[in-house]
């Protein structure tokens, strides 16, 4: 969408159908909702009837508090529209920017010259092969990319699996924030989205994680989620109404992002545990950072290669904050005695409060509110 409104040739390929539910916690964060706005999109978005999420309330082993997050450009709420929803929008905005778009397309293989990354071969259901070449080939396809696979993008700061996580979506339960709620092993977050809906998600930490989830996936989401109970007795009055979504043994790492002829952005280029939510805004990010340096590339006013490691650069000074707090944040471990002092005094202080849902939100630097804890 942003490279085709400044006017240059785009062919988006996508091997689904649209509208498709993704696989994804679909929560976007004040910095992400920026962009929507920045881009013409808020207003599609609130058209969907998504309503909007200005604060966020935490239960961590019983410390509890709500704030809400320090907000840039004036955004001060957050969406958790489905992804059926959202993806349309932004497809439809790609192609009404005067992008080619071929859903249900498969790609094959990357074509090389002399090992740049020249264009791609595919076909749709059931067509024959063809090949399309570009200045540039963006791979936006996700942790398994396979534009990260035919390169052979190298990782290069890998982590162990924090959570294994599984959501669903509930009728007529009372939730109208964004909530968290942790006790050791555990962490649920909650929060509205399209058709009156509630989002609930439920993570186990991965040093924790019980044998036999996988077999009885109801039984296992209900029993965890009633050690959380004044939010159990809200949803249980409520009616599931969707199947269960998995994640498994998530990832966390880097991979080289960038090379000659291509780039990766979103989860394709980097991915941590989504227990923050902050997948969607990462993306949004990614894609603004690259169609401007692309921009300045394609004007002749910098080398191509050039423009593709800096983003390379970039994108790794953006997210490698956020990385580490992810990590750290969906451990789910037990509260030592110092960190239960330090949410006690955190809980006491509102301005804090509101600088720790920051930290999720993207808008707080995570070593800059640790460097100076509340006293």
């Amino acid at each position: 969408m942003l490279l085709a409104r400044r006017g240059y040739r785009v062919l988006l390929l996508d091997r689904v159908r649209f509208p498709n539910d993704a696989v994804s916690t679909h929560y976007i964060h004040q910095p992400g909702v920026a962009y929507l706005k920045e881009w013409g999109l808020l207003d599609r978005v609130r058209a969907t009837g998504c309503p909007p999420i200005k604060e966020m309330g935490w239960d961590i082993e019983g410390v509890t508090f709500s704030g809400h997050p320090p907000t840039p450009d004036g955004v001060p709420e957050a969406f958790g529209p489905r992804r059926s929803l959202l993806d349309a929008i932004l497809v439809e905005a790609a192609v009404e920017a005067g992008a080619e778009f071929r859903e249900n397309f498969t790609v094959r293989e990357l074509l090389r010259d002399e090992g740049r990354v020249v264009g791609i071969a595919g076909r749709s259901h059931r067509g024959a092969m063809i090949t399309e070449r570009a200045e540039v080939v963006i791979g936006a396809d996700g942790l398994r990319s396979s534009v990260a696979r035919a390169v052979e993008a190298t990782p290069y700061e890998e982590h162990s699996p924090r959570t294994h996580t599984y959501y669903t979506y509930w009728a007529g339960v009372p939730i109208e924030r964004l909530e968290y709620h942790k006790v050791p092993g555990l962490g649920v977050a909650a929060f509205p989205t399209n058709d009156g809906l509630a989002m609930v998600s439920l993570a186990w930490s991965a040093y924790d994680y019980p044998q036999g989830v996988r077999s009885d996936v109801e039984g296992n989401y209900l029993a965890a989620l009633r050690q959380f109970p004044t939010l159990a007795e809200r949803v249980l009055t409520g009616e599931r109404v969707e199947r269960f979504a998995g994640m498994h043994s998530i990832p966390n790492l880097f991979r080289q992002s960038a090379g000659p002829g291509w780039a990766l952005v979103g989860d394709a280029g980097y991915h941590k545990d989504p227990a923050a939510a902050q997948g969607i805004t990462d993306a949004f990010r990614d894609a603004a950072m690259l169609s401007d340096l692309l921009d300045r590339a394609f004007t002749r006013s910098r080398p191509l290669d050039e423009a593709l490691a800096d983003f390379a650069r970039s994108r790794d000074a953006a997210a490698m904050p956020w990385f580490r707090w992810a990590l750290r944040f969906a451990r789910f471990d037990a509260l030592t005695p110092p960190m239960r002092d330090f949410l006690v005094a955190m809980a006491a202080d509102q301005e804090w409060a509101n600088r720790y849902c920051g930290l999720n939100a993207e808008t707080v630097n995570p070593d800059e509110f640790f460097a100076s804890p509340p006293a």
